[in-house]
């Protein structure tokens, strides 16, 4: 099993099932075939004799499009096919008699030959029985250039959000017809997929990443390999702009309306990347407001993304900002330039200075134990990812890091253990992050402390580690990195040589291995197989400090 589904064909009905038990819907009988959802609130006879019904819909797969945007000032209700593909004519019919009224009926259609044909000829029968209908075709995806038939994609739901508010304000239907196509003129999407999406039941395709895939997996116009996000970002809205460019509504100074869609499979975090750089990309003023990022009009599992642009006219704004009980709109959020103030990192002593005085051989010491850390990145990160979320190698890099630029910019004291100490510990507090930097950090900071009282070197750092245990709560034997620090303090605190303190510690490290119960840290929440044979990771960093530290 890799995905979540039960049986293939019951894929769509499952959705609208669970789409109309926890919004106000009203669903067709299952018994009809029929897959049909209208407002629940939606009286033909009562709203329909002053407001226009606002219908939409086509093939499934796109969740939440289209029954997500049921409500006020959105759609009145939609109408759906299977995976990919459109309704056929009955059903949608049939939602056109029970939402048309006095006031008539616009149908908001994508581009695709499926759906205007059906969408149509319904249309054109419920003329024939004295109901006011009219249609919206949406063209605004711009991936072919100079196509004769754009596709509909996300832009799709601007005009939903345009119609509905005008449903709702009273205008005629012929006006609203008018006004969503002037809409449709001014707008532009475009999308770029890693992967493309795999039907239910299918096996997913191996492709290279693509421009312009289309919503139902089509091929995209061409293959791309973008690096990074801002990469992939610069491949849609080179295009996306130019197309535009040549719109009435758009100038050089125009200030965008821009929608950035989730096309399935792009986590959270990829989201809010690809939102910065649509920003930053766009420039400074260039964006107004911005819908999303939010999966919209997805295509199954594809890992992609669509960007719509349109201006931001007066009138849109008001329409897209209007409120709506539609449970998937997102709303509508302006862009600013963020205000900034400038935190206060005051310390309270002098550890970190300019232009601080050197010791040769402990900075020569330093830059060893940083070298270390860097080139074990890869090798600890690997031994985390069985034990805990991978980054152990990672986070000590990054404290490696803080270091090099404090001694680059003879910011940190060499010539005394003391400020020496503290000025680490406060490196570690600011830069290093995690539980492993906030722990070190302490260790240092205490043992500072220690060593500013009097302490000798071996029993300050027994004193960090005190502190460690304090805060921290690890004991010897819980699998940490206190299983090679304690033994290698205490062979310092005998009297013995660095030499003998590394030894303890990758003894004690190594010891780690036949550990299998975890009673701190993350390996504490993960099984006794995922850690038998595996060294802890933060006493394996310890280790090979010690270590270097004893060669230098």
């Amino acid at each position: 099993m890799e995905r979540f589904y039960n049986a293939p064909e019951r894929v769509v009905d499952d959705i609208l099932h669970a789409a109309a038990a926890t919004a106000e819907l009203r669903v067709a009988e299952p018994e009809s075939g029929l897959r049909i959802l209208i407002r629940e609130d939606w009286d033909r006879a009562q709203h329909g004799r002053e407001q226009v019904a606002v219908l939409s819909g086509g093939g499934a797969g796109h969740e939440p499009a289209h029954a997500g945007f049921i409500g006020q000032s959105m759609l009145t209700g939609v109408i759906s096919g299977s995976l990919f593909a459109s309704p056929s004519v009955e059903p949608i019919l049939a939602a056109i008699r029970e939402v048309c009224g006095e006031a008539g009926c616009l149908l908001v259609v994508k581009n695709y030959t499926g759906d205007r044909l059906n969408f149509g000829l319904a249309a054109e029968r419920a003329r024939g029985e004295g109901l006011n209908v009219e249609m919206v075709i949406v063209s605004d995806d711009v991936a072919i250039a100079e196509a004769p038939q754009p596709r509909g994609i996300a832009g799709t739901l601007l005009v939903h959000k345009l119609a509905g508010y005008l449903a709702g304000e009273g205008t005629p239907l012929g006006e609203i017809q008018r006004r969503a196509r002037g809409l449709c003129e001014r707008m532009g999407s475009l999308g770029m997929a890693l992967q493309p999406a795999a039907q239910p039941g299918q096996p997913a395709a191996s492709r290279s990443p693509e421009l312009g895939l289309g919503i139902h997996n089509e091929t995209g116009t061409r293959e791309v390999a973008p690096e990074s996000a801002d990469d992939a970002m610069c491949l849609v809205l080179e295009p996306l702009r130019q197309a535009l460019a040549a719109n009435d509504g758009a100038s050089p100074d125009t200030a965008w309306v821009a929608m950035l869609n989730n096309l399935g499979s792009c986590s959270t975090q990829e989201m809010g990347v690809l939102a910065e750089s649509l920003l930053r990309q766009l420039g400074e003023g260039r964006v107004s407001h911005l819908i999303g990022p939010a999966p919209l009009m997805t295509s199954l599992d594809m890992h992609g993304f669509s960007v719509t642009l349109v201006p931001g006219t007066p009138e849109l704004l008001a329409a897209l900002t209007a409120p709506t009980n539609a449970p998937a709109w997102p709303g509508v959020r302006g862009v600013r330039k963020a205000p900034t103030f400038t935190p206060n990192t005051a310390q309270g002593h002098d550890a970190l200075s300019d232009d601080a005085p050197q010791h040769a051989e402990t900075t020569a010491a330093l830059w060893q134990v940083i070298e270390t850390l860097r080139d074990a990145r890869e090798a600890l990160d690997a031994l985390d990812a069985s034990s805990g979320d991978g980054d152990a190698g990672a986070s000590m890099q990054s404290g490696a890091d803080s270091l090099a630029r404090a001694l680059d910019a003879r910011q940190l004291t060499t010539t005394a253990l003391a400020p020496l100490f503290t000025g680490i510990g406060q490196l570690l507090a600011r830069d290093m992050g995690g539980s492993s930097g906030v722990l070190l950090s302490i260790l240092f900071t205490a043992a500072g402390s220690a060593l500013d009282r009097g302490d000798a070197p071996a029993d300050a750092l027994a004193a960090g580690v005190n502190k460690l245990q304090e805060y921290g709560g690890a004991r010897a034997g819980d699998r940490t990195m206190l299983d090679a620090l304690l033994p290698a303090i205490e062979a310092l605190q005998a009297g013995n040589s660095l030499v003998d303190a590394a030894q303890a510690a990758r003894q004690g490290a190594d010891d780690t291995a036949s550990l299998t119960t975890a009673n701190a840290g993350r390996s504490a929440y993960v099984p006794e197989s995922a850690l038998k044979g595996i060294v802890d990771p933060g006493a394996e960093a310890v280790a090979r400090v010690f270590e270097t530290l004893a060669r230098g």
